[in-house]
């Protein structure tokens, strides 16, 4: 079956009364999410993931996949009205979003962000579409020494190409590692950290540790610093809209590069908020109007969230074809798939055929949903950011205790949510990355049980995962992003000296 039949398929599947009703309600959410500070994608999604247990599958993920799409969005919002960014990957759209709402261009600000993030997803979800099906036909193949060295490739990339201190992203995963380790061994049985407490047995819950991370963690951070909210009004009309647009095109050129940036920034751990940077730092390169960006740049606002977007969208292709994560959120849904009983992976596209082509099809029809609810709502969730915070914190520390509570029914969940909030605060305060430790906390078992299967196929020999061209190649890829910031460093200094060399022969 040929990838579009599999969509119309999908299409099929997805275009349901109750599935269009599950993508507004999952928007509406998100995008209250990336409005309120405190909460974030990956929180908001831990935070639905107990009330999808008793939900089919496919729905579980239209609802995750579109409060995701509505969450960021949601963050364009807080950006450009507010000049607070409500998802880190939206810092960059504030430096041009909000000085075009303070000269009175909120709503063609808005407009542009909106528009130029929908092409961006849209252009993720094609790269999804057409190389989902051939990456999973290629990992097949694969067995423990080749899952192994991928797993290895994506802890080792995280590190390597990561913008935060190499120490600082092996501490984070390290911690990861030693979460997943708690409760019973998969192989041998035994029981590891649970120092005797039975509640340990069953392992730590991931679901619990993502909301303390992100949302108790975030909000204590928010606190200290003393959120307050200065926002412009918007007001978005069809006339507003149909001039924004007809302004866009001429901007072809900087959509183009900014969905391949994030694109390819999507696919390697670099992520969204990476992406946004490359991309407006891009766009003012090139642009014929660059002396006008950071004072109300409409170019300014199209690059960042771009690429925002369409990183975000194709950060889920290494999740499905090879279950590794290619950002936070994505580390998220991988866990709530793991929760319903589906393998991420090579063989998810052929035992679970229904499921990843509803999928997709949802992502095109959701981040439509996403467009149209969010022009249609901008005047109604802005005006919930002028609720003082006072009153806002409290209720976000509510609603996370009772999404942590609803896990198992238990008050230790809560007590555990607070401990795992007061991680993430000291995660924040010093600099250490969340998604790093979220991924190893994911990955962490499956890493470990694919190399001791790989162990006692070989005897106990490391050179099986040098013992064919394709286990070969994928570690030497993971070794080589390990060394990346040497290897750059190195490179870096070489071509200086040639480059002083060739100025003193001249």
């Amino acid at each position: 079956m040929s990838e579009f039949d599999s969509l119309m398929q999908g299409m099929s599947l997805v275009l349901s009364a109750h599935h269009l009703g599950l993508m507004v309600i999952g928007v509406l959410l998100g995008i209250l999410v990336g409005v309120l500070p405190g909460l974030g994608a990956p929180n908001g999604v831990a935070l639905l993931l107990p009330l999808t247990f008793s939900m089919s599958p496919v729905s579980a993920i239209i609802l995750l996949s579109c409060m995701y799409w509505g969450a960021l969005f949601g963050g364009s919002i807080t950006s450009i009205l507010f000049n607070i960014p409500g998802e880190p990957s939206s810092v960059a759209t504030t430096f041009d979003g909000y000085p075009m709402a303070r000269n009175g261009q909120a709503g063609e600000a808005l407009t542009a962000a909106f528009t130029s993030a929908l092409l961006g997803a849209l252009v993720g979800v094609l790269l999804l579409t057409f190389l989902s099906t051939h990456i999973a036909r290629f990992a097949l193949a694969f067995s423990s020494p080749e899952f192994f060295a991928v797993y290895l490739l994506a802890f080792c990339t995280f590190i390597g190409m990561s913008r935060n201190p190499p120490l600082k992203t092996l501490v984070a995963m390290t911690i990861g590692f030693a979460m997943a380790a708690v409760g019973m061994d998969t192989v041998s049985g035994d029981l590891r950290l649970t120092f005797d407490q039975p509640w340990l047995l069953s392992g730590l819950s991931f679901e619990v540790a993502v909301i303390g991370l992100f949302g108790i963690g975030e909000i204590l951070c928010t606190v200290e610093e003393g959120l307050v909210f200065r926002g412009e009004r918007a007001r978005i009309t069809p006339m507003v809209i149909l001039r924004t647009w007809a302004r866009l095109p001429r901007y072809w050129l900087t959509w183009l590069r900014s969905a391949l940036v994030g694109c390819w920034m999507g696919v390697t751990p670099g992520g969204p908020t990476a992406a946004s940077f490359m991309s407006y730092s891009l766009a003012r390169r090139f642009s014929k109007n660059r002396e006008n960006f950071g004072k109300g740049e409409v170019e300014g606002v199209i690059a960042p969230e771009t690429a925002d977007h369409s990183a975000g969208t194709s950060a889920l292709l290494p999740m499905l074809t090879l279950g590794i994560p290619g950002s936070a959120t994505a580390a998220v849904m991988l866990g709530g798939l793991m929760i319903w009983g589906l393998h991420p992976g090579p063989t998810l596209f052929v035992e679970q055929h229904d499921f990843v082509w509803g999928l997709i099809a949802s992502m095109y029809l959701g981040n439509v949903v996403s467009l149209i609810v969010v022009l249609a709502t901008v005047p109604l969730f802005a005006s919930i950011l002028r609720i003082p915070f006072a009153i806002v914190a409290p209720i976000i520390v509510m609603v996370c205790a009772i999404g942590a509570y609803s896990v198992h029914n238990a008050m230790l969940d809560v007590v555990l949510m607070l401990l795992f909030g007061a991680l993430g605060y000291l995660f924040k305060k010093l600099g250490y990355p969340i998604a790093p430790l979220v991924l190893a906390a994911v990955l962490g078992d499956k890493a470990e049980d694919a190399f001791r299967q790989s162990m006692l196929f070989s005897d106990g020999q490391l050179s099986v995962f040098w013992s064919n061209p394709l286990v070969a190649g994928l570690t030497g890829a993971a070794l080589a992003m390990l060394l990346w910031p040497l290897l750059a460093r190195c490179a870096g200094a070489l071509f200086r000296r040639g480059r002083r060399s060739l100025r003193h022969a001249a």
